[in-house]
């Protein structure tokens, strides 16, 4: 891989960010699941804030999530490259990349109940 100039260069990070930002646009668009859990994370930022909850918990879910998704989607395009065809191994690779997509989201969905649920039932029950 080329490098372009030195790391603190502010012309590569910018260029880097856009290849970034392209791989999540791509990833929003092409991944049902991936529109899905940024509409859920944009729920549970905006319930943090109106409930005045704990924002650091919420947000650290959110990323870990979505990094995860994204890596997954990567990993599936790889997959696929590499073995076009069926493959034991490919499979194995997919599905475990999908079964750390689901542990974040349940470790995400259980760190939203302890932090959103208290405020969230004193609201409505008042």
């Amino acid at each position: 891989m080329r490098s372009d100039g030195s790391a603190l260069s502010l012309r590569r990070w910018v260029r880097s960010a856009g290849f970034a930002w392209a791989g999540i646009a791509h990833a929003y668009r092409t991944q049902a699941n991936f529109r899905i859990e940024v509409w859920a994370g944009v729920l549970a930022t905006t319930l943090a804030l109106l409930l005045h909850a704990p924002l650091s918990p919420i947000l650290l879910s959110c990323a870990l999530v979505l990094g995860l998704e994204l890596v997954n989607t990567a990993l599936e395009a790889v997959v696929d490259l590499a073995s076009p065809g069926l493959h034991p191994l490919a499979k194995v690779a997919k599905d475990t990349a999908a079964g750390a997509v689901l542990l974040a989201s349940l470790g995400a969905l259980l760190v939203g109940l302890a932090v959103l649920g208290p405020p969230l039932l004193r609201w409505l029950l008042p």
